[in-house]
C-alpha cells in the first residue's frame, strides 16, 4: 500500500478515535442514577468576569450514592456556582447551606430513564455520523489519489480498509451505548 494511503487511513483512524473519546466524555455526563462529578464537568462558573469550571473554583466530593458535595474556595462564589447550575439545567436542584452546596440526585423514574436514554442515543447517532462523515472524506481523498496516478487496486484495498475501519468504530459506538443502557436501566 503507498505511503498516502497509509497516511490517510492513520489520520482517518485517528479522528474516529477522537469522536469515540467524545462520545465517552458526553455519556459521562448523562448521569445514571449514581452520583458523578463529571455530571459537573460541562457546567462553567463565571469566576472575575471568565468562565471557569467548577472544578477549578471548588472541591466536588461525592458524599454518597446520591449526594454530591461543592466547597467553594471563596466564600463569595456559592451564589455564582448555585446560579450556575441551576443555568446548565442538569436535572438537580443545589442546595446552599451557605457553607456548601449540595446537589441531592433523585431517584430515576422509569420516564425519565428513558427520556435520559434517548439523549444519550442522540449522543451514539451523532458519533455515528461522524465517523461516517470521516469514511467518505477517506475515500474521496483515496480517489483523488487514483486519478494522480495511484492503481485501481491500491485504492481500491485503501477504500476497503477504510470501510472495516468504520465498521469496527461504529461497533464501538453500539458498545458504549449498550453499557450505557444497561447502567440506566439497572435500579
Amino acid at each position: 500500500m503507498s505511503d498516502d494511503v497509509t497516511f490517510i487511513l492513520d489520520d482517518t483512524k485517528e479522528s474516529m478515535e477522537k469522536a469515540i473519546n467524545h462520545l465517552e466524555q458526553e455519556l459521562t455526563k448523562i448521569r445514571a442514577g449514581k452520583a458523578n462529578p463529571s455530571m459537573l464537568d460541562g457546567v462553567n462558573v463565571d469566576y472575575y468576569g471568565a468562565p471557569t469550571p467548577i472544578a477549578q473554583v471548588a472541591n466536588i466530593t461525592v458524599l454518597d450514592a446520591k449526594t454530591i458535595s461543592i466547597q467553594p474556595w471563596e466564600k463569595n462564589m456559592l451564589a455564582l456556582i448555585d446560579r450556575a447550575i441551576m443555568q446548565a439545567n442538569i436535572g438537580v436542584t443545589p442546595q446552599n447551606d451557605g457553607n456548601q452546596i449540595r446537589l441531592f440526585l433523585p431517584p430515576l423514574t422509569e420516564e425519565r430513564r428513558r427520556e435520559l436514554f434517548k439523549k444519550a442515543s442522540g449522543e451514539g447517532e451523532n458519533s455515528k455520523i461522524a465517523i461516517r462523515n470521516l469514511r467518505r472524506d477517506a475515500i474521496e481523498q483515496i480517489k483523488k489519489l487514483q486519478k494522480d496516478g495511484l492503481s485501481e487496486d491500491e485504492g481500491k484495498d485503501g477504500e476497503a480498509n477504510v470501510q472495516e475501519l468504520t465498521d469496527k468504530f461504529i461497533s464501538l459506538v453500539d458498545k458504549h451505548l449498550a453499557a450505557k443502557e444497561k447502567e440506566m436501566m439497572s435500579v
